[in-house]
């Protein structure tokens, strides 16, 4: 059977619950073929746990889900940069700027999710999706880029990338920001998941490196 792993983060920036580990785990909860792992939202943690997990489970197919705060859309994201810069700091104080994710590793790399397809399925089910062309250059593209960097590197053959979900309501009534119901994040994702299982091309989607 094909393995799906997903990962959401723990919450961070004051928050007392993310949305992304919310929505994995509630899909987890419902699929046979899927696992979840909780990411700490820590610079020198991430990628270390990321990496166990993968290990472990030997999947065939990761998406790691973050939190994006003002968005309105699902977002499966299109690209990873080899950059941190954190406007805040994480959750163990740490804030680095202007760093490399991987010290001479190239400059992106591109998902190998089809982002375009799964955009188009979620708007069909009714529900908020478009594609990304920034993953932002805090922990959650840490991830992203240091997936595709593993994936490339050490696991030949699996797919992989990111996707951004909104607020949760209840996050969002402290703010004017938009939010969407933990059961509708899951529904998307379940359709990425479902999408990623079974087109093998996406629509004018590169692939690989940006050196």
């Amino acid at each position: 059977m094909t393995s799906v792993l997903l990962t959401g983060f723990e919450p961070f920036g004051g928050e007392r619950v993310n949305p992304s580990w919310q929505a994995v785990s509630l899909l987890t909860g419902r699929r046979h073929d899927t696992v979840a792992v909780e990411l700490p939202c820590v610079f020198s943690r991430s990628l270390v746990t990321l990496r166990d997990a993968i290990d472990e489970y030997r999947p065939d197919l990761v998406i790691c889900v973050g939190q994006a705060g003002g968005r309105a859309d699902v977002t499966p994201e299109r690209v990873a940069i080899n950059l941190i810069d954190a406007r805040i700091p994480d959750n163990a104080g740490s804030q680095p700027v202007d760093v490399p994710v991987i010290p001479g590793g190239p400059n992106a790399y591109f998902t190998t999710l089809p982002v375009k397809a799964s955009v188009a399925g979620i708007k069909n089910a009714g529900l908020p999706a478009s594609v990304s062309h920034t993953a932002g250059t805090y922990v959650c593209n840490q991830v992203f880029y240091g997936l595709m960097h593993l994936l490339d590197n050490d696991f030949p053959g699996v797919r992989g990338g990111f996707v951004h979900i909104p607020y949760t309501p209840e996050q969002a009534a402290r703010t004017t920001a938009p939010s969407l119901a933990t059961h509708r994040a899951a529904e998307a994702l379940e359709i990425i998941v479902d999408t990623a299982l079974t087109v093998a091309e996406d629509l004018s989607t590169p692939a690989g490196t940006l050196h």
